[in-house]
């Protein structure tokens, strides 16, 4: 399981990695070299670099408000689903119940 950070972690090294990037010839290679040093690793400040960007309007992409109500709107349809499924097969149950051919 990845990691928690705490949000002033993530911050913080998004702050200090874009403060750096200028010198270093792609993102990726500001990554590679500043995250250890943050004590994360280099794919995580990747992500939170361009989740960061997306946040500001810099670059295309759901923000992270955006990313929770998808997430909430999925467990949400998962739970109706599921109680859908459980309505299905409680009708089919009662519809055997009360079928007048099972009777003796």
């Amino acid at each position: 399981m990845p990691k928690k950070y705490p949000d002033e972690v993530r911050e913080r090294a998004v702050r200090m990695t874009l403060d750096r990037v200028k010198d270093y010839p792609s993102m990726w290679a500001a990554c590679r070299e500043l995250a250890p040093k943050l004590n994360v690793g280099p794919e995580a400040l990747r992500k939170w670099i361009r989740q960061a960007q997306s946040d500001a309007g810099e670059r295309t992409g759901p923000t992270s408000e955006e990313l929770k109500e998808i997430k909430r709107l999925k467990r949400e349809n998962r739970d109706l689903w599921e109680t859908n499924e459980i309505l299905k097969a409680a009708a089919s149950f009662f519809a055997r119940e009360l079928d007048p051919r099972n009777r003796p």
